[in-house]
């Protein structure tokens, strides 16, 4: 069992004010797995003064030392590498061999080029008459979800750190370990006290009090679209800047000369990361109808290589979901698919062989899906696949355009021009064509409701920045 019984605030690890505690669970097996505090209001506004007390030194502090400490803080990950993988394995069951590269090393990763970014970055130029000033907004509210717990909050620190921002963090409590030992390593970097801070609680309650806190400055906030509409709305109210970045629906647009195979596989392999459980996975399957028959085949194939088991021994491709709740949601959702006319080419609602406890589902594709239906439409969350056929190239892009997401997407086609001519009109945030990697130094957001502003490289700094202009005498 893992029991934190603390938050760390002003550089030390201080006991709350609340008594209050939350349960973690083991989603492979549905036992205890840790306990947390749940921060309330007291414990929210220590966190806060202490960040804002810290602000103006840390600003101050060259961009160069504080790339030094972002380095130090990935120095304390990588020695740690191991039992960060075993740990978030346990918390929200991604297999390990995935997860070491998924879960921490690509967050290290983000961190270093975030701390080359702080070295190379113009905060300041000249303008004509102007001196252009980019300056730290000021406190920032990070807030993360379960699905990746330290991805999420790299995005997000490495850049607060690097423009001189300090930071109140408050990971989901559904897989909040992970924040726990990066505190440590933050705290053994020797990060100045009050510059990152972290609590722990419910959205509702310490979320909340941490979004309208007088003297947070900008909420930067990855998670549902309905509880980013929220943290917009009360943000809107009080003038404080967002970053949001929310839910998807992400279509693989399949044309009519495209290496159906090659397509086929990278889409079911996006669907079914971290279980389904990942914003930009691709869940929509846009196919010429001639090619139907051939896509569901190839996509069963595919999907039947993904073993589900235990996410801590070598040989599952798909561990649990992460939660009894959330494993509820998506069976549901599979047979609201059932029940609406989809095609069932593999998977369901039963739990997958042998596995009579934990938040299992099988891996899951409907076939001839209508655009209009809820599985075509809403967010799952889970390992299901939907394969949408279409008549022609303007009636896939009409198709992969028409839910309210934005976050996502693919093309294929043998003709490089032809996908992207099809890619720039694609209402989404990012397009991979034929298969293209993602990048970290690209943009990183949505479209629509799939979030406002950007995260990722060089971009992500600039959320945290705001400008000043100094007009100069001629």
């Amino acid at each position: 069992m893992h029991i934190q019984n603390k938050f760390f605030i002003n550089g030390e690890w201080v006991t709350p004010h609340a008594t209050a505690t939350i349960d973690v669970f083991n989603p492979a097996t549905d036992e205890p797995l840790g306990v947390i505090p749940d921060a309330d209001a007291v414990d929210v506004n220590r966190a806060v003064a202490a960040a804002r007390d810290a602000q103006a030194a840390w600003s101050a502090t060259s961009s160069a030392v504080r790339a030094d400490f972002i380095e130090r803080i990935c120095a304390g990950l990588k020695a740690r590498t191991e039992a960060l993988t075993d740990l978030i394995a346990a918390d929200i069951g991604m297999p390990r061999k995935m997860g070491r590269r998924m879960q921490v090393g690509l967050p290290i990763q983000i961190l270093e080029v975030c701390a080359r970014h702080a070295r190379e970055f113009d905060f300041e130029e000249q303008v004509g008459k102007s001196l252009v000033l980019r300056e730290p907004i000021g406190v920032a509210a990070c807030i993360t979800p379960w699905n990746y717990p330290l991805f999420q909050i790299a995005t997000k620190l490495g850049p607060a750190l690097a423009t001189g921002c300090t930071v109140v963090w408050k990971p989901s409590e559904v897989a909040p370990l992970a924040a726990f030992v990066l505190a440590e390593i933050i705290q053994a970097a020797g990060l100045p006290p009050g510059v990152f801070n972290l609590i722990t609680g419910y959205g509702p309650t310490a979320g909340e009090a941490l979004v309208t806190h007088p003297d947070v400055n900008l909420i930067s906030m990855t998670g549902s679209t309905r509880a980013g509409a929220r943290i917009g709305a009360l943000a809107a109210e009080r003038m404080k800047r967002v970053t949001l970045e929310l839910g998807g629906k992400s279509a693989a647009v399949v044309l009519d000369d495209a290496d159906l195979e090659a397509a086929v596989r990278a889409t079911v392999n996006s669907c079914f990361l971290n279980s389904g459980q990942t914003c930009l996975a691709l869940t929509r399957l846009i196919v010429p109808e001639t090619q139907y028959a051939e896509a569901a085949k190839i996509a069963t194939e595919v999907a039947a290589r993904f073993t589900v088991g235990d996410p801590m021994g070598d040989t599952a491709k798909l561990g649990p979901l992460v939660s009894t709740a959330q494993r509820d949601r998506v069976v549901g959702m599979i047979r609201q698919g059932i029940a609406q006319g989809a095609e069932l080419l593999c998977g369901g609602p039963d739990r997958p062989a042998g596995l009579d406890r934990g938040c299992y589902v099988q891996p899951t594709i409907f076939g001839r899906v209508a655009p209009d239906s809820v599985i075509a439409q809403e967010e799952i969350f889970g390992p299901v696949l939907s394969i949408i056929t279409c008549r022609d190239e303007e009636e896939a892009i009409a198709i992969a355009n028409g839910t309210a997401y934005g976050l996502s997407g693919a093309v294929w086609s043998v003709d490089s021009a032809r996908a992207l001519r099809v890619a720039r009109r694609l209402q989404t945030g990012q397009v991979e064509i034929n298969g293209g990697a993602f990048n970290i130094e690209a943009p990183f957001g949505g479209y629509k409701q799939s979030g406002l502003g950007r995260e990722m490289g060089r971009y992500g700094l600039e959320e945290f920045l705001q400008y000043k202009s100094l007009q100069l005498p001629a």
